[in-house]
């Protein structure tokens, strides 16, 4: 971001990238004129999301008027239809507004509660020991309390414009007409098929058949979920049919959340936290997620060791990176969690003389074999050190979905949203064709520390949707999927973007890596097997196979043209928009 595209290169894209045309219906009949870009630019507004039915969805509002948080509402619910295995109505997430009027940027908290009479060790056996991870995420007692939809209903009475109904009907038409699967899809579905519940192998693998890619998928029962939510709005879940079906669900499951905890469900609007990273005002994701603070702790721990002198894939940047990541979740585990039960030191762990001297702790080209967490609350008032020690279990790497939007008026969305595991518990509700999250298995397992279970409370996140400002003007949004690979992706796009000066393109592609705690790494195809071999002399353990992290949308703000951008790792897709109804 550092470097600026020539005016030669700004004109060939605005002028040589073809924009997708004018649909009325999105359906399985019009595939053919699908957003399939990865790289688009408009004028007038961008979509960026990880699946090309829900681009075309976000494109179409806003070529009717629509503000960016009227598109949002429109691609959330497409997705539920088209990408159903990453998120929905039956799950929750982190939808962050820059309002182009105000310049303010607000986060609309749809994060899932914890349903009221739940305990500490909900996740325990009778011994003590945490229940393996494969029966606890598949269980009823995993559902949390759903937030999107009522999310998605106050989003939309603050920066909405057009009427709730037309935004819930693409995806209804998407669910009662069909569409074809994609290889996204099709994949998850084979992944996930055993634990499937009866009523979604019915759905996803009829007979027991897969369904493949192309395949023509109808999904009857959603249909009419939404329809009545186009008529009741979030009232249908909250107070109505919907909700009364998810609480018999859950507890035919063995879960124990009420009609009361879904009455009494709020979301709360919230205050994105701030740092500044060579001169870029970086605005992210709070706690309960602790995806912006470990971000922005990566961040200013790399910043006076000026990563951009080294090349894009060595040694030295990777290790920076790796260290910076093993100091930053050290803290993460320690302290974070939902700030309406426990104190984080949010202050403290954003200090700058707290940062410089967890930095210290980075040596150039060795690996730091014994990390741990710091002492924020030393930097801000002197709270006691707590004595927990964070516990493993054999918790799995969730997935998810960001996309982004911006549209004419300059309004921004960035919005993380989640069903936790690919297909959440893998329960659908009978008759309603909705799939229910297991993000209750996002607090820890066990008891004591700052993220254990609590009634009414929302576990713990690593999703961070964020926007970066230069000059007091937003210039970049991101986000990304992948449970605490998020922190990892969000991290190194931005250090790609800023550091690097690469296109949004370049940024989202180049090879992350993610590793936690010393020593493992997982990483992308992409890394030089030289970097490999130098990185394992440290000491440090690459996993035997490259695998994909992350999922990042990005959208780039000019004075006179967003540039959107989707990662290749989906089906995903940018669209832009040059022509708005009514302007």
């Amino acid at each position: 971001m550092r470097k600026t595209l020539s005016k030669f290169l700004t004109v060939f894209i605005l002028f040589s990238l073809t924009l997708g045309g004018s649909l009325s219906s999105v359906s399985a009949e019009s595939t053919s004129s699908l957003p399939v870009s990865k790289v688009d630019v408009g004028k007038e507004g961008m979509v960026a999301t990880a699946e090309p039915y829900a681009t075309r969805v976000g494109q179409e509002v806003l070529e009717k008027g629509g503000t960016a948080v009227d598109a949002a509402v429109a691609v959330q619910l497409a997705l539920n239809v088209t990408e159903p295995m990453m998120s929905g109505i039956g799950g929750g997430g982190f939808m962050m507004v820059y309002d182009g009027k105000t310049k303010q940027v607000s986060i609309m908290n749809s994060r899932e509660k914890a349903p009221s009479d739940v305990t500490s060790d909900l996740f325990l056996d009778e011994n003590g020991k945490s229940i393996p991870f494969k029966e606890r995420h598949t269980s009823g007692k995993a559902v949390g309390v759903p937030g999107t939809l009522l999310g998605l209903q106050e989003a939309h009475e603050k920066w909405g414009k057009l009427k709730w109904k037309a935004l819930v009907k693409p995806a209804e038409n998407l669910a009662k007409d069909g569409f074809n699967v994609s290889a996204t899809l099709s994949g998850s579905i084979e992944d996930s098929k055993d634990k499937l519940s009866e009523e979604a192998k019915s759905v996803y693998a009829p007979n027991g058949q897969v369904l493949k890619e192309g395949a023509l998928l109808k999904q009857e029962d959603l249909a009419k979920t939404l329809q009545l939510i186009g008529k009741e709005g979030s009232q249908a879940l909250y107070d109505g049919e919907l909700g009364k079906a998810i609480v018999k669900t859950v507890k035919d499951h063995g879960g124990s959340m009420t009609e009361e905890d879904l009455e009494n469900y709020t979301v709360k609007e919230q205050t994105p936290i701030k740092g500044k990273y060579h001169g870029y005002d970086i605005i992210s994701m709070p706690p309960p997620s602790s995806g912006g603070l470990t971000v922005l702790q990566i961040l200013k721990m790399l910043e006076p060791y000026d990563i951009s002198q080294y090349g894009a894939r060595s040694p030295e940047k990777y290790n920076l990176v790796a260290e910076a990541m093993h100091l930053a979740f050290a803290d993460r585990n320690k302290y974070i969690g939902d700030t309406d039960f426990v104190d984080v030191p949010i202050s403290g762990m954003l200090n700058g003389n707290y940062l410089a001297k967890r930095s210290k702790e980075i040596e150039l080209l060795k690996a730091n074999k014994d990390v741990k967490a710091g002492d924020p609350w030393s930097y801000q008032g002197g709270k006691p050190e707590t004595e927990y020690v964070p516990k493993k279990d054999d918790k799995e790497i969730g997935q998810t979905t960001h996309f982004t939007i911006a549209d004419k008026w300059g309004n921004l969305v960035s919005y993380t949203t989640t069903i936790e595991q690919v297909f959440g518990t893998g329960i659908m509700v009978p008759g309603y064709g909705v799939m229910l999250n297991n993000e209750m298995t996002d607090f820890d397992a066990y008891p004591g520390g700052p993220n254990e279970v609590q009634p009414n409370k929302r576990p713990m996140s690593s999703m961070s949707p964020t926007i970066v400002l230069k000059d007091h003007k937003p210039v970049m949004t991101v986000g990304s999927p992948g449970g605490p690979t998020i922190i990892a992706s969000v991290a190194q796009t931005l250090i790609n973007k800023i550091d690097y000066g690469m296109s949004a393109e370049a940024a989202i592609e180049e090879p992350r890596i993610y590793t936690p705690t010393y020593p493992n790494i997982r990483y992308e195809k992409g890394i030089p097997s030289e970097t490999i071999k130098e990185l394992e002399k440290l000491g440090y353990k690459f996993d035997d196979e490259p695998e994909e992290i992350g999922n990042v949308q990005t959208i780039d703000i000019y004075d006179s043209f967003y540039l959107g951008a989707a990662d290749s790792s989906r089906v995903g897709s940018a669209a832009g928009v040059d022509t708005v109804k009514g302007k």
